[in-house]
């Protein structure tokens, strides 16, 4: 089903008015909310797990009731895209079309053996999974306290778990018949990404992205444009991940016929928090046997950062129904002031942007507010709708780690077990290094969801090679 391009702008003034329709609203805005009338059961189903369901694994008397664990995949998000009252389509009523196909176009191609077999071998044969769980016992042995374990996407193909769903995307958009994808990137890993999926699938590809975050990772922009995709520079607003988001559903709108959207994060309007997860979930699925294959047991924490959050909706749900505590670490920046950081769960409210309610951080105007991280791609001011839900209910904590605990931990990693990591697992890994010191003895397996290629020129220059830490 196609809607006619023209019969879109005819009834909006400009992109200006469709801005304040569809990048903002504040959450009591009077809207036309779209219900997507399709089924979106997901048909992934969670890990075997033995005994009961565990009703009380976040020992939080949020949870409802009626929660098994076993099944949420199931039954989150529901039939209109929400995760209890997260998540939704907050669209003009002109683009329901849209994304009525696109939820169509998945709901029949995630339930395809053919599709099913085909993404296996691509994972495979191409991105190179399984990725591995690794022990960090240097590391662990400076840090002291629990044991430190990492499942390893950095060493995903393109060096990070982007590729996981936008391999996903790539299919999709061949079975829509489309010849064009367009994104956002942040830390130009989704935009390396999607640009390695369109090669492989013969499609075109353009990535929007900030003039910030073009001079602060300009390693990955490099690889996007030897890969072929046209790089668009944002120029307008603060020049990162918010504004070029903007900027790339745009510019879908204005070529909607020929391409999609793919979505570099678990937000936007639904189906896409939705399909970004199941592609991902392959992180988790995989390293909840790979730890038990290792030790015999579970992890007592599982943990990794979060800016939309696709790395950390990838490994949480294998272990929702596990005696696991799991947490989310958002970037704190430079500190608690308003346009210091970008840690939306812990500062923010619920609020309605990019086509989806959920926690975010705002302004004195109730506008999405300014934010900054020293790593681009979590500098972004609202969080995916499963993460609002999955706190709400009390199975997931979300906690912080400012710039200097990453960037320290980016140079203990480095030092102690000769991986560099990126900026945004940096995080995760600084948490994995606090808690364990906290706990004193167990272990904590943290994503490391890419390395740290793009980022080292940046860090050389402002921090130096590591010499002034202390190891």
């Amino acid at each position: 089903m196609h809607l006619d391009q023209q019969d879109i702008f005819h009834r909006i003034a400009d992109l200006s008015n469709l801005r304040q329709v569809f990048f903002y609203f504040p959450i009591s805005h009077h809207s036309t909310h779209i219900h997507n009338k399709m089924n979106t059961e997901n048909t992934t189903e969670m890990p075997a797990s033995h005994g009961k369901a565990l009703h009380g694994a976040a020992k939080c008397s949020n949870i409802p009731a009626d929660m098994d664990f076993r099944t949420y995949l199931r039954h989150y998000p529901d039939k209109n895209g929400y995760f209890g009252r997260f998540g939704g389509a907050y669209l003009p009523a002109e683009l329901e079309p849209a994304f009525k196909e696109i939820t169509e176009a998945y709901n029949s191609i995630c339930h395809s053996a053919q599709f099913i077999s085909e993404l296996r071998r691509i994972r495979k044969q191409f991105q190179g999974r399984p990725t591995p769980v690794y022990h960090c016992e240097r590391l662990s042995r400076l840090n002291g306290g629990a044991q430190i374990y990492l499942k390893r996407e950095d060493l995903n193909h393109t060096g990070a778990h982007k590729l996981n769903h936008c391999m996903g995307e790539g299919l999709l958009a061949k079975f829509m018949g489309k010849k064009k994808i367009i994104a956002e990137t942040g830390a130009g890993q989704h935009g390396v990404a999607l640009a390695t999926a369109a090669a492989y699938f013969g499609l075109e590809c353009e990535i929007h992205m900030g003039e910030v975050d073009i001079a602060k990772q300009a390693p990955n922009v490099t690889r996007m444009k030897m890969l072929g995709a046209n790089v668009v520079c944002v120029t307008h607003g603060l020049k990162t991940l918010k504004e070029a988001v903007d900027s790339a559903f745009e510019a879908y709108l204005r070529d909607y016929k020929n391409a999609i959207y793919c979505i570099g994060s678990v937000v936007g309007p639904h189906p896409f928090p939705m399909m970004v997860r199941d592609f991902q979930m392959v992180i988790g699925n995989e390293a909840r046997d790979q730890f038990l294959e290792m030790t015999g047991i579970l992890p007592d924490v599982v943990c990794a950062c979060v800016g939309g959050g696709s790395n950390s909706m990838g490994m949480f749900p294998a272990f929702l129904n596990d005696p696991v505590d799991i947490y989310g670490i958002e970037p704190l920046g430079r500190g608690p002031s308003l346009g210091d950081h970008a840690a939306s769960m812990q500062f923010g409210e619920e609020g309605i942007m990019h086509g989806f309610n959920s926690i975010m951080l705002k302004d004195e105007n109730g506008d999405p507010a300014p934010v900054y991280s020293i790593s681009s791609g979590l500098d972004y001011p609202s969080v995916g709708p499963e993460h609002a839900f999955l706190r709400d209910i009390g199975r997931v904590k979300y906690e912080s780690v400012s710039d200097e605990e990453a960037v320290d931990a980016f140079f203990k990693l480095s030092r102690y077990e000769g991986i560099i990591p990126a900026l945004e697992s940096s995080h995760a890994v600084a948490f994995a290094m606090r808690k364990a010191r906290e706990m004193g003895t167990g272990a904590i397996l943290a994503n490391c969801s890419g390395r740290g290629d793009k980022d080292v020129d940046y860090i050389a220059e402002h921090y130096g090679y590591g010499d002034n830490y202390k190891f």
